[in-house]
């Protein structure tokens, strides 16, 4: 399997660079798989006509943490870069004040074990150490205090390297239903991006369901695939959560007619990682996954799926053609491209059953 097979050409102004204002103003791509059909409809709100009583959506409620930070080493006063990757529970310290995350850094070369390091301004200083190697290129770090309220004022929301304009407004990179008890995302799950209150509660009122799971998407979900051969990739490790409650509710909505519809590659990384795959069963999960879905690894838990435009030779568009075939997806995709459809993570939808 190659990844030259998964490219396609994208004019680069169909990159979005804004959000779509409203939320669900952005368009909607809908892919009929049983009679391969393609739908144009002009605005995400249509969703409601795809969806029946039953059915329930699967959001990741995960929350995007600021989690660019800018500060200086306490002995040289060299400036320092700090990206934040993930927690990294597994290394922190015997001290209750200090939190442990996996990071790139720069400049790395010369930032050894025991460095320490300063973020903020004087008399709101946050103090961290650097560990050690991690296994991304990084460092862990360890943070001497509460770093999430810190992050919220000293922290910046880092954006795909596609998107070069800054946000109108900041929190369109956050869903309407991130949870702030589960922050740890360095990146937005942005098929959620499209949902507003209203649309949510509208879709309630049908008969539609709505659970949650979690899953810290790591900013190594917008690295390219480096192997030609797709089967030799290695796919990054993410953290993810579905509760005993929450996979009950799906088993028996599937068991009564409906579909799990997931919103987003990471809520359908989750249950695919929660899922029996010989009986189709969704079992509670919590813990690290490195799950690889790709075409002749069919998706088990997964009745329908809301998803962005995903980059060319990417791990997200070989998930999507694990569901839909990768001749339908680049059909599709090269048909969006075609009617001027936005692409990646501010773009519009696609509605895959």
């Amino acid at each position: 399997m190659l990844m030259g097979d998964y490219d396609y050409d994208l004019p680069p102004e169909l990159i979005a660079q804004q959000a779509a204002e409203p939320r669900d103003a952005s368009r909607l791509l809908v892919l009929d798989r049983a009679n391969r059909r393609i739908i144009h409809r002009q605005s995400f709100r249509d969703i409601a006509d795809y969806l029946k009583p039953g059915d329930v959506l699967v959001v990741n409620e995960s929350k995007v943490i600021p989690a660019r930070l800018f500060g200086h080493k306490a002995a040289s006063g060299g400036r320092v870069e700090l990206l934040l990757l993930r927690p990294a529970p597994q290394l922190e310290t015997t001290a209750t004040t200090e939190t442990v995350w996996e990071a790139l850094v720069k400049p790395g070369r010369g930032m050894r074990p025991g460095a320490e390091l300063v973020f903020g301004t004087p008399g709101e200083e946050m103090r961290a150490e650097v560990l050690g190697p991690s296994p991304s290129d990084g460092r862990y770090i360890a943070f001497k205090g509460d770093l999430l309220p810190f992050l919220d004022k000293y922290g910046q929301m880092p954006l795909p390297p596609y998107i070069r304009q800054k946000p109108h407004d900041p929190n369109r990179y956050q869903t309407v239903y991130a949870n702030p008890g589960a922050a740890g995302s360095a990146a937005a799950p942005t098929a959620g991006l499209h949902f507003t209150p209203e649309l949510l509660e509208k879709l309630k009122s049908q008969g539609i369901g709505f659970e949650r799971v979690q899953l810290h998407v790591g900013l190594d979900t917008f690295q390219p695939v480096k192997e030609e051969n797709a089967l030799e990739h290695k796919m990054h490790s993410e953290w993810c959560a579905i509760d005993a409650t929450t996979a009950e509710r799906l088993n028996r909505a599937r068991q009564e007619g409906g579909r799990v519809v997931a919103v987003g590659t990471t809520a359908t990384r989750t249950l695919e990682s929660a899922v029996d795959r010989e009986t189709g069963i969704i079992q509670p999960f919590a813990g690290e996954t490195r799950l690889y879905l790709y075409p002749g690894k069919p998706l088990k838990a997964v009745d329908a799926l809301i998803t962005n435009f995903h980059l060319p030779r990417s791990t997200l568009l070989l998930l999507v053609s694990a569901f839909a075939g990768r001749q339908f997806i680049l059909e599709a995709y090269n048909e969006a491209v075609k009617e001027r459809y936005r692409f990646f993570s501010f773009g519009d939808a696609m509605f895959i059953f």
